[in-house]
Protein backbone atom coordinates (compact mmCIF):
# COMPACT_ATOMS: atom_id res chain seq x y z
CA UNK A 1 0.00 0.00 0.00
CA UNK A 2 1.34 3.46 -0.93
CA UNK A 3 1.50 6.32 1.60
CA UNK A 4 -1.33 8.14 -0.19
CA UNK A 5 -3.60 5.11 0.26
CA UNK A 6 -3.79 5.27 4.06
CA UNK A 7 -7.30 5.25 5.45
CA UNK A 8 -8.76 8.20 7.40
CA UNK A 9 -8.19 6.47 10.75
CA UNK A 10 -4.44 6.43 10.31
CA UNK A 11 -4.07 10.14 9.49
CA UNK A 12 -2.19 11.89 12.31
CA UNK A 13 -4.56 13.83 14.56
CA UNK A 14 -2.73 17.14 14.04
CA UNK A 15 -3.72 17.23 10.38
CA UNK A 16 -7.32 16.12 10.78
CA UNK A 17 -9.60 19.17 10.61
CA UNK A 18 -11.27 20.21 13.83
CA UNK A 19 -14.64 19.60 12.20
CA UNK A 20 -13.71 15.99 11.45
CA UNK A 21 -12.34 15.62 14.97
CA UNK A 22 -15.63 16.87 16.36
CA UNK A 23 -17.62 14.53 14.12
CA UNK A 24 -15.51 11.62 15.36
CA UNK A 25 -16.02 12.68 18.98
CA UNK A 26 -12.35 13.55 19.39
CA UNK A 27 -12.88 17.21 20.24
CA UNK A 28 -14.97 19.12 22.71
CA UNK A 29 -17.42 21.58 21.17
CA UNK A 30 -18.55 24.83 22.74
CA UNK A 31 -21.85 26.05 21.31
CA UNK A 32 -23.20 29.57 21.76
CA UNK A 33 -26.94 29.93 21.40
CA UNK A 34 -29.83 32.24 22.14
CA UNK A 35 -32.11 29.35 23.08
CA UNK A 36 -32.09 25.98 24.78
CA UNK A 37 -34.34 23.05 23.99
CA UNK A 38 -34.65 19.63 25.60
CA UNK A 39 -34.15 18.14 22.14
CA UNK A 40 -30.50 19.22 22.41
CA UNK A 41 -29.93 16.63 25.13
CA UNK A 42 -29.17 12.93 24.86
CA UNK A 43 -32.07 11.24 26.64
CA UNK A 44 -30.01 8.19 27.61
CA UNK A 45 -27.43 10.41 29.32
CA UNK A 46 -30.12 12.26 31.22
CA UNK A 47 -31.80 9.10 32.49
CA UNK A 48 -28.61 7.93 34.17
CA UNK A 49 -30.24 8.94 37.46
CA UNK A 50 -29.95 6.60 40.43
CA UNK A 51 -32.38 6.75 43.34
CA UNK A 52 -33.22 10.39 42.63
CA UNK A 53 -29.61 11.54 42.71
CA UNK A 54 -28.28 13.29 39.63
CA UNK A 55 -25.17 11.67 38.22
CA UNK A 56 -22.19 13.54 36.80
CA UNK A 57 -23.51 13.00 33.28
CA UNK A 58 -26.89 14.66 33.85
CA UNK A 59 -26.94 18.27 32.67
CA UNK A 60 -28.12 20.98 35.00
CA UNK A 61 -28.25 24.56 33.66
CA UNK A 62 -26.02 26.86 35.70
CA UNK A 63 -25.84 30.68 35.64
CA UNK A 64 -22.69 32.25 34.19
CA UNK A 65 -21.80 35.62 35.70
CA UNK A 66 -18.87 36.42 33.39
CA UNK A 67 -19.39 34.81 29.96
CA UNK A 68 -16.08 36.14 28.58
CA UNK A 69 -14.11 34.48 31.40
CA UNK A 70 -16.21 31.30 31.04
CA UNK A 71 -15.38 31.11 27.33
CA UNK A 72 -11.71 31.94 27.89
CA UNK A 73 -11.32 29.14 30.45
CA UNK A 74 -12.87 26.60 28.09
CA UNK A 75 -11.19 27.89 24.95
CA UNK A 76 -7.85 26.75 26.40
CA UNK A 77 -9.11 23.18 25.99
CA UNK A 78 -10.69 23.48 22.52
CA UNK A 79 -10.52 25.57 19.38
CA UNK A 80 -14.06 24.73 18.38
CA UNK A 81 -16.61 27.37 19.29
CA UNK A 82 -19.75 27.13 17.17
CA UNK A 83 -22.48 29.72 16.92
CA UNK A 84 -26.05 28.45 16.95
CA UNK A 85 -27.55 31.94 16.92
CA UNK A 86 -30.18 32.22 14.23
CA UNK A 87 -30.83 35.97 14.12
CA UNK A 88 -28.46 38.69 12.86
CA UNK A 89 -29.40 41.29 15.48
CA UNK A 90 -28.91 38.84 18.35
CA UNK A 91 -25.59 37.67 16.86
CA UNK A 92 -24.37 41.30 16.70
CA UNK A 93 -25.34 41.93 20.33
CA UNK A 94 -23.71 38.68 21.47
CA UNK A 95 -20.53 39.57 19.52
CA UNK A 96 -20.30 42.85 21.43
CA UNK A 97 -21.07 41.22 24.79
CA UNK A 98 -18.59 38.34 24.35
CA UNK A 99 -15.81 40.19 22.53
CA UNK A 100 -15.70 37.60 19.73
CA UNK A 101 -17.44 37.32 16.38
CA UNK A 102 -20.70 35.40 16.66
CA UNK A 103 -21.96 34.42 13.22
CA UNK A 104 -25.57 33.89 12.25
CA UNK A 105 -25.87 30.14 12.07
CA UNK A 106 -29.27 28.41 12.15
CA UNK A 107 -28.37 24.87 13.11
CA UNK A 108 -29.82 22.07 15.20
CA UNK A 109 -27.66 20.90 18.08
CA UNK A 110 -27.38 17.51 19.77
CA UNK A 111 -24.98 17.85 22.70
CA UNK A 112 -22.57 15.01 23.35
CA UNK A 113 -21.18 14.29 26.80
CA UNK A 114 -18.08 16.35 25.92
CA UNK A 115 -19.91 19.44 24.64
CA UNK A 116 -21.00 22.56 26.48
CA UNK A 117 -23.64 25.12 25.57
CA UNK A 118 -23.49 28.81 26.50
CA UNK A 119 -26.98 30.26 26.26
CA UNK A 120 -27.67 33.97 26.29
CA UNK A 121 -31.22 34.62 27.48
CA UNK A 122 -32.32 38.05 26.28
CA UNK A 123 -34.65 39.79 28.71
CA UNK A 124 -36.20 43.05 27.64
CA UNK A 125 -38.33 44.77 25.04
CA UNK A 126 -38.47 43.48 21.49
CA UNK A 127 -35.23 44.28 19.70
CA UNK A 128 -35.61 46.98 17.06
CA UNK A 129 -34.63 45.93 13.52
CA UNK A 130 -30.87 46.33 13.02
CA UNK A 131 -30.04 46.59 16.73
CA UNK A 132 -26.37 46.13 17.62
CA UNK A 133 -26.62 47.12 21.28
CA UNK A 134 -29.05 46.33 24.06
CA UNK A 135 -31.98 48.72 24.44
CA UNK A 136 -32.41 50.56 27.75
CA UNK A 137 -33.53 48.19 30.49
CA UNK A 138 -32.59 45.04 28.55
CA UNK A 139 -30.11 42.43 29.82
CA UNK A 140 -28.68 39.11 28.74
CA UNK A 141 -28.62 36.36 31.34
CA UNK A 142 -25.95 33.79 30.49
CA UNK A 143 -26.33 30.11 31.32
CA UNK A 144 -24.21 27.05 30.65
CA UNK A 145 -25.77 23.69 29.95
Amino acid sequence: MMDGDRDAWSVPEEIVSTRVQAALGMEKMIYISNAFSLSMLDRDEQTAETLGRITKKARVPRPVEDPQAWLAARHLKTDIIVSAVGHADVAAIYSAALGIEIAVNRISIKLTSRDELLVGQYIGPRLPEGATTLPDGAIIEWWCV
